[in-house]
């Protein structure tokens, strides 16, 4: 009973064992003892809500945030108790965050609704009492047969039982679950294959025996048993067996599978969950200036309540004439009574937390962050591909950062193979016009007679071209039959797909040598050779793996004798081979490395009939396994790859990407320093860092390579340590593979942090995926705790880039699951610059003034009430009239702060990429370190301070101020301080706005006259639904004195011109590089019209966009546009949505 109440509640699923048995068609056994298992039904749910759940959910996750729940419990205090404000001045101000935020999150989930419902509905084919019948998607079970048709998405998890080819083949294609595009063919078990009508699939007696669910895409165990006239044949089954739900059947007419994981437990929804939430070191400050604040309030709380107790001390204050108390007040607890002041103080101060700074943050953020997607520098025109926000809580940490991690293969470089060198039987060998000519000879007769190669060529390229995963499609796919029945040979229409780059490329080069990839078909696999058609049977694929770094093929050649063909690192094949020319190899395969190619090497086995014997059981008992099948197959794949035989090497170039060398130029200019993860072998990766400028020729390079021992590791790095002590001048690189890693990490951390940080750069070798995520998090763990950044392009870099701070996913050619994994995505390395240098530069400074200048203005706001406090006998009186303290932060402050932080530019985008060491001046936090909280907070107090006793000295001695005699009052003295405040601290933030927009005219002096006009009407108007109005006539009455303005001018001016003299003298006698830039900027001439957009069309549609943003902001400045379109002109080409290419003046 209890275990089905936690089932119902959602703590226990409904399947406890390990594994879970399918039974197709759901023929269950018949025998009483059976049990059959819940499974989730087909239903994909991504909302959050119901509308059962979403008022209880929401509240509860919401009050969750400190503020709000803070919030909270001052409003339940007002109910409470008598307090001195109304309780509408915290209900209101709590009820619009959590109605908007609740508005906006039930807007979300209602779209998701909508999208589950659109897939839920779907209509698909299932195998029900031996016909086909239609349904919905969301009624699919497990167990049921069901059809899918060429280009249809699969709607389960489902294992291939047939297709309408005979070998029980089908190709899909999984770009919506990880980017990738080349077809992956996939296979149905023999025993089932042949079942390609709906009566013979109702006919199988067969049971499915497998894992339960789980999220990895790439890995799947279990089996298959078919029941054949009484016998039980088993058969292995793994991911080439299962099609996922979401990817797309193509290049065959349909196919039929049994649904095996179905809803929420198929891996494309598990897939959906939520990556561990990142907070940035803004959000992390403001917290922390959070909690001062709520001390300074407690504080204050605290001495009202102990001075009012102290004043009441003498009977006179205690109980005065006009204020007798009741016997019950008389007779109260004290306690009770110190406790409902203290209460009531709280409430009264409680406005210096406040409640819309997250609001405001979450709008600055989620509205700033379509900038990077709109900006054109970081738009991609051969892709088609623009940068991408996953993420927008991030985006001030782009300006932050510190430590860059980077991929090679397909960050720094495109990922784009081609052929150039190769080593066989230890002779050296080019391609020159399609032929294999050996080093140091050319190709004499490049249109000459078909080139003859001996045995040992032959045998390589045969090797080659078999051993792969390479996969084929032909433009005649439509034609009915299978469409390799119209491939005799290589035609113009045969396309080669790979999920590897490197494969394509060698399989693309044997067939320009004369060696052709022609046909692969279940298990039979086709070359042809020169013309001469070759049939191989393929037997078993060992697949590849991280941790072999080798993939093999074991085939059975036309004369009936089975062959191993292996390639992989010379790393991983090396070390296993004991003939052929070994150590020529491994010396051609350093030289290619030296050059920047990528080294694969290739070797084979010959069996014999008894040790195929043996090698096919043990394949067969290790595939078969539900149990620990990966340790299985990986202890029988390392029996089998060895004793090899080498055959040669090949060596593939990958190009880097433009401007690499230049990106990582202005990174480490900005004090970043970048660190680059590659599974690469050491010399090629050397060898690329120093091509791309990470590496320059004159650093002194050193290495902590092929440790064996800790004693070793240590030593080393101790002299390393030494080295770097002693050449302290010169700039050292750093280059660590792999094994020596795990050493230095295992007992060495800090010896071997010490020596990283003193290197200007520092490059990893053989690194395996969680190797790149153990180095971020040391680094990001170190005391210092550095803002770092990961940024890669393949699944291998998924691990560093959900560990670093911020994530950045490359849209390359390896899938896209670096991408969806990532904060923010961009297609090339180069992007990195800008986003980094100029979108994290203006995010930051935008930000941190945010949360900097919100506290500031509560200051100013709540402190004149606790001043007010001692001239009042801390009776708990208000300054302030209710609607002006639940409007304050609402209303009359927060748009132009808002604007302020969608749209501030310290310096133009252009400045900051030709300058990046100015992205030095926000490093570590400055913006929101302590001294600078404490600036802002002691100005808040300061100002305050001369709104309040401004006004008291002003109207304190003498109140017959008002032209009519009468006297000014407690509400009228009230409303001077809040006015005086209102243009104060909307003018403070328009002396610290440098990039004047329209829109920031329009709120700032927008703001201050919406507040008197909104007075005028409040005070001026009786309102009905009031029930007491004590700020009747009180506005006018004040505006109408000469004495009020003078004083509001006099305590504006007194406030603000201390500023003044501070930022000019300031600017003057110490200025920051960001200052100096904009003296340079200012001399110039960059108007604002030059940050606000640009379109890619050219001089005629800058210059229509350029009179059509001048109008609007009122800013056309003939002598600030005086530069004339030149695409010789530096930065000419930017085509930013922040900076606009230069204009002629008469299109002004």
């Amino acid at each position: 009973m209890i275990r089905w109440i936690r089932q119902q509640l959602g703590f226990d699923p409904p399947h406890q064992s390990d594994t879970r048995t399918v039974y197709i068609a759901n023929k269950f056994p018949h025998h009483g003892h059976y049990i059959p298992q819940r499974f989730a039904d087909n239903r994909i749910i991504s909302s959050k809500y119901t509308v059962w759940n979403f008022v209880p959910k929401n509240l509860f996750e919401q009050f969750r945030r400190i503020a709000n729940f803070y919030f909270l419990i001052i409003f339940l205090v007002q109910l409470m108790i008598d307090t001195p404000t109304s309780p509408i001045t915290s209900g209101l101000p709590l009820f619009f965050v959590i109605t908007v935020t609740a508005i906006k999150q039930g807007y979300e989930d209602w779209l998701r609704h909508n999208a589950d419902n659109e897939v839920n509905g779907a209509p698909v084919f299932v195998v029900r009492s031996g016909s086909l019948v239609q349904t919905r998607s969301k009624n699919i079970r497990v167990g049921d047969i069901v059809r899918v048709a060429k280009d249809e998405t699969f709607p389960a998890d489902l294992v291939l039982l047939s297709s309408d080819r005979a070998e029980g083949t089908c190709h899909i294609t999984t770009a919506s679950l990880d980017g990738e595009t080349n077809l992956k063919t996939h296979f149905a078990v023999p025993e089932t294959a042949v079942s390609q009508t709906v009566s013979r699939l109702e006919s199988i007696q067969a049971v499915v025996e497998c894992q339960q669910p789980e999220a990895d895409l790439y890995r799947y165990v279990g089996r298959i048993t078919v029941d054949q006239q009484g016998e039980e044949i088993v058969r292995p089954l793994g991911p080439e067996n299962l099609l996922l739900r979401g990817a797309r059947l193509k290049n065959t007419k349909e196919i039929f599978g049994v649904a095996v994981y179905t809803g929420m437990e198929s891996k494309m929804a598990l897939n959906y969950k939520c990556k561990s939430q990142k907070r940035s070191a803004v959000e992390k400050s403001m917290n922390t200036f959070l909690i001062i604040y709520l001390g300074i309030l407690l504080f204050e709380a605290i001495l009202s309540t102990i001075l009012k107790y102290a004043w009441q001390a003498e009977t006179t204050w205690d109980e005065p004439f006009y204020n007798q108390k009741t016997d019950k007040e008389r007779n109260s607890s004290q306690i009770l009574k110190f406790i409902s002041d203290f209460l009531a103080f709280l409430v009264l101060y409680n406005f210096i937390i406040p409640i819309s700074l997250y609001v405001t943050v979450e709008l600055q953020k989620f509205l700033g962050s379509f900038f990077i997607g709109w900006d054109l520098d970081l738009y991609h025109e051969e892709s088609d591909q623009k940068a991408q926000v996953n993420t927008s809580d991030l985006n001030e940490e782009l300006g932050q950062v510190e430590y860059v991690f980077t991929d090679k293969t397909g960050t720094l470089t495109e990922n784009e193979m081609q052929f150039r060198e190769c080593s066989i039987n230890g002779i050296k060998y080019q391609e020159i016009n399609g032929k294999l000519v050996p080093e140091g000879m050319t190709a004499d007769t490049p249109d000459g007679p078909v080139p003859c190669l001996n045995k040992e060529e032959e045998l390589f390229l045969k090797a080659v071209s078999l051993c792969h995963t390479v996969q084929i499609s032909y433009d005649q796919t439509d034609a009915p039959g299978d469409p390799f029945s119209h491939a005799n040979g290589f035609t113009p229409q045969m396309e080669y797909y790979a999920s590897s780059p490197d494969e394509k490329a060698l399989v693309e080069a044997t067939k320009r040598m004369g060696v052709t990839f022609t046909k692969c078909s279940g298990e039979t696999m086709e070359i042809k050779t020169f013309g001469k058609a070759e049939k191989y049977k393929l037997l078993h694929v060992l697949e590849f793996d991280a941790n072999r770094r080798r993939m093999s093929v074991i085939l059975q050649k036309p004369s009936g004798e089975k062959v191993l063909f292996t390639k992989g690192a010379e790393s991983a094949i090396l070390p296993y081979t004991t003939s052929g020319e070994i150590e020529k190899t491994r010396v051609h395969v350093d030289e290619f490395a030296m050059k920047g190619l990528r080294t694969l090497v290739v070797a084979c086995r010959n069996f014999s009939a008894d040790e195929y014997q043996e090698v096919d059981k043990r394949l067969h008992e290790a595939r078969t396994a539900l149990q620990q099948r990966e340790e299985r197959l990986a202890e029988v794949f390392n029996f089998i790859e060895k004793d090899l035989e080498v055959l040669g090497a090949t060596g593939v170039e990958d190009k880097l990407q433009d401007k690499v060398q230049e990106t990582i130029e202005a990174l480490r200019l900005a004090g970043i320093k970048v660190w680059v993860l590659t599974g690469d072998k050491h010399e090629t990766a050397v060898s690329v860092s120093l091509s791309c400028g990470h590496f320059h020729r004159t650093m002194n390079i050193l290495e902590l390579v092929q440790q064996k021992s800790d004693s070793e590791c240590a030593e080393q790095l101790r002299m390393l340590a030494r080295r770097i002590k002693e050449d302290h001048v010169i700039q050292h690189g750093l280059v660590v593979d792999g094994a020596s890693l795990s050493l230095a990490l295992r007992e060495h951390e800090k010896l071997f942090m010490d020596v990283c940080k003193n290197c200007s750069a520092v490059l990893c070798c053989r690194m395996a995926p969680l190797q790149k995520a153990k180095v971020v998090r040391l680094l990001k763990t170190s005391p210092e705790k550095p803002i770092t950044l990961a940024i890669g392009d393949g699944a291998n870099d998924v691990s560093m880039i959900q560990e670093a701070h911020v994530g950045i996913g490359i849209m390359g050619k390896e899938g896209r699951q670096a991408v969806r994994n990532s904060d923010y995505a961009i297609a090339r390395f180069r992007f990195l610059s800008k986003l980094l240098l100029v979108h994290g530069h203006f995010y930051y400074i935008r930000i941190a003034t945010l949360v900097q200048y919100f506290f500031y203005k509560n200051v100013c706001f709540i402190t004149p009430q606790f001043l007010y406090q001692f001239f009042c006998l801390f009776s708990q009186q208000t300054l302030y009239d209710s609607v002006y303290l639940t409007l304050y932060n609402i209303c009359f402050t927060s748009l132009p702060i808002l604007v302020y932080s969608l749209f501030e530019q310290l310096v133009h985008p252009h400045v900051l990429q030709s300058k990046p060491a100015l992205y030095r001046d926000n490093s570590k936090n400055s913006l929101l370190s302590f001294k600078t909280f404490l600036y802002w907070t002691f100005l808040g107090f300061c100002h305050a301070f001369v709104f309040f006793f401004g006004s008291y000295i002003l109207m304190g001695e003498d109140t017959t101020l008002m032209g009519n005699g009468q006297m000014f009052g407690n509400w009228t003295f009230g409303t001077l301080v809040f006015t005086v405040m209102v243009i104060t601290v909307t003018l403070k933030l328009a002396l610290e706005t440098h990039f004047w927009t329209w829109m920031n005219h329009f709120v700032t002096w927008g703001s201050i006259a919406f507040y008197f006009i909104f007075s005028l009407f409040y005070g001026g108007i009786i309102w009905p639904f009031l029930h007491t109005q004590d700020m009747y006539f009180v506005f006018v009455q004040l505006l109408s004195s000469g004495s009020a303005w003078f004083a509001i001018i006099i305590m504006i001016i007194t406030c603000l011109f201390p500023d003044v003299i501070k930022k000019v003298l300031f600017r003057h006698l110490h200025p920051t590089s960001t200052q100096k830039s904009q003296f340079i900027e200012a001399n110039q001439g960059i108007g604002c019209v030059d940050s606000m957009c640009c379109f890619s069309e050219g001089q005629n549609s800058c210059t229509r966009m350029g009179r059509l943003v001048e109008r609007m902001m009122g800013r056309c400045d003939p002598s600030r546009a005086t530069r004339s379109w030149s695409n010789s002109e530096t930065f000419s080409n930017d085509r930013s949505i922040l900076t606009l290419s230069p204009m002629e003046v008469s299109h002004c």
